[in-house]
């Protein structure tokens, strides 16, 4: 199972830079992180309606709590914490690529909803893949 336990190290790593990413933009540069998410000249929160501080400051404590989850699961691989971390990722971003598939952005453009239905499809396809490596893990 050394192959999974790779597996699992690579998915929690992914997972832990997204939630660093968004978590410390968000919670510590909320304006920018609300002008210019996800950078290179792309625009995916600003095209979504008026700025709310709150709101964002929200989403990135959301986001550093994840962090924190996401690398005792590294630190301390048991299957019980990779599953409620796979778990906790999916509560989150199950419900955030419903909302994205199901309301349309009119201001945002083709590439920018495919290219942020695929960002939000990878973090819930990396969080099952923890689930189902646990169980894999744990019968080893």
């Amino acid at each position: 199972m050394r192959n999974a336990k790779q597996w699992v190290t690579g998915l929690l790593l992914f997972l832990g830079l997204s939630a660093a990413v968004v978590g410390t933009w968000a919670q510590f540069f909320p304006r920018s992180f609300y002008n210019s998410f996800p950078g290179l000249g792309r625009h995916w929160i600003s095209v979504d309606g008026p700025f709310n501080e709150h709101l964002i400051r929200d989403v990135g404590g959301l986001n550093l709590a994840l962090l924190a989850l996401t690398v005792a699961a590294l630190l301390r691989t048991s299957a019980i914490l990779l599953r409620v971390t796979g778990a906790a990722w999916l509560v989150m971003e199950v419900p955030h690529l419903a909302y994205h598939g199901l309301h349309d952005v009119p201001d945002s453009s083709t590439v920018d909803r495919v290219l942020s239905q695929a960002s939000l499809a990878s973090i819930v396809i990396a969080a099952i893949a923890i689930v189902v490596l646990a169980e894999k893990l744990e019968h080893t």
